[in-house]
Parts: C-alpha cells; structure tokens; sequence
C-alpha cells in the first residue's frame, strides 16, 4: 500500500487553545500508543511466524478496542467535525478482524497487506483534519522509498533520480528536525536513527556520483535502516 502526503503539510502545526491542548494531545498520545502495537502486529505478520502474529494482533486489536469503546460517539476536539471519523474507526476494526482470519487460515502475506492498509487510515485520518505526526512524517518518507525501490534504477534518467533522492533526503530532514516523543527519554533513538540518515545520505551522494553500481547498493540499503527505526518509533 501506498500512502501519498502533500509536502506543504509538512510545515503546518495545529494550533492549539489552552482549553484543547489537554485532550487534543492526550488522544495522540493514546492513538501513538495504539499505533506501537499495530508496528508490532505488521511486522510480525511480515516475519512468517503465525503464533507470533496472532499474539501481535490481538494486542492491536485491545488497544484499538479501547479507543472504540471510548472515542468512537465523543471524539476529541480535533476530531469533532471529522465526517469519517466513526468510518475510520470502523475501518480499522475491520480490518483488524479481517487480519486475525487470514492469520488463523496461515496466509500471513495477506495480512500483512491487510495491515498496511491501516497506515493509510491513520495518514488519512491526520490529513483531514490538518495535524502530521512523527509517524505521518515517517510514513511519508517510506511511501517515497518504495517508489524508488520499485524504479528499474539501470533505465531511470539521472534527474528523474536525483528529484527522488532530493525528495527522500527532504522527507529525512524533517524527521530528523521534529523527533519523534520519545526520543528524548530513549537511548536507542540517536541508535537507530543515525544509520537512517546515512543510508539516505548514500543513496544522495550515490545519485549525485552516477555511477550506476553505486546507486544501485545505496537503493538496496535503504530498506532495512528505516525499517528498524520504523518499528520501534515510527
């Protein structure tokens, strides 16, 4: 699945009345939450392991359960003339219960894919109503990836490259500039953000060279960087 975000968003803060910023940013914080347990369930169901993904899954779908249970008739302020809000939520719990079929059938691909779904339902959900998280930030950066990943470097012309290395390495520093809220506290931040950077740093500097060869191992690393920075705080 492809998530498309428009790069103006990038810049805008919602502003916040005293009275909001209580509750506007306590269900962020739930909705991040929520968010680390569905990281967990799409790599699991990514991992080939069944008992893993079901176990995975089934904490999504609590934390989600309770956001339901709790949001779905009071959404909060940032929420509140959201049209689709109770379809967005609605939405993921069905595909939710959508994943936990597939996993007990053993076809773990399938939820996967169903899973990367619910990434375009939180872009969505954000989107609309003019907020960009640290996980909108980095789920842009990574639709911007699979796009280059998906290019047949050897035929790409050298600016069609080199406007996706710029837009890569733009996506980059805007992660690196706005961290995400944890990074303060958690040692294995700058651990695993560091080799993010650079990986897009080669395939800048790869693009830049153009030498072929280069590219073509800077774009192969590119994957894996994000993917373990992605899982712990994407």
């Amino acid at each position: 699945m492809k998530i498309t975000f428009p790069l103006a968003t990038f810049g805008f803060a919602i502003a916040l009345t005293a009275a909001q910023a209580g509750p506007v940013q306590d269900f962020e914080s739930i909705l991040r939450q929520s968010y680390g347990s569905y990281r967990t369930a799409l790599f699991a169901t990514n991992s080939g392991d069944a008992a893993k993904s079901a176990k995975a899954l089934d904490g999504f779908a609590q934390s989600w359960s309770g956001i339901a249970g709790t949001y779905a008739k009071a959404p909060p302020p940032q929420y509140e003339t959201d049209p689709k809000w109770a379809a967005t939520l609605s939405d993921v719990q069905a595909k939710i219960e959508m994943a936990h079929t597939q996993v007990a059938a053993g076809d773990l691909p399938a939820a996967h894919l169903t899973l990367e779904a619910v990434r375009e339902e939180f872009g969505a959900l954000h989107e609309r109503n003019g907020l960009n998280s640290f996980s909108d930030r980095m789920n842009a950066y990574h639709a911007q990836m699979e796009e280059i990943l998906a290019l047949d470097l050897a035929k790409t012309d050298p600016v069609t490259l080199a406007n996706h290395a710029g837009v890569l390495t733009y996506l980059a520093d805007q992660i690196a500039q706005r961290p995400a809220p944890e990074a303060a506290d958690n040692a294995d931040y700058d651990k695993l953000k560091q080799p993010f950077l650079a990986s897009v740093q080669a395939f800048d500097a790869a693009v830049k060279s153009g030498d072929a060869a280069a590219i073509s191992t800077a774009a192969s690393g590119l994957k894996v960087p994000y993917s373990k920075f992605f899982l712990m705080f994407g």
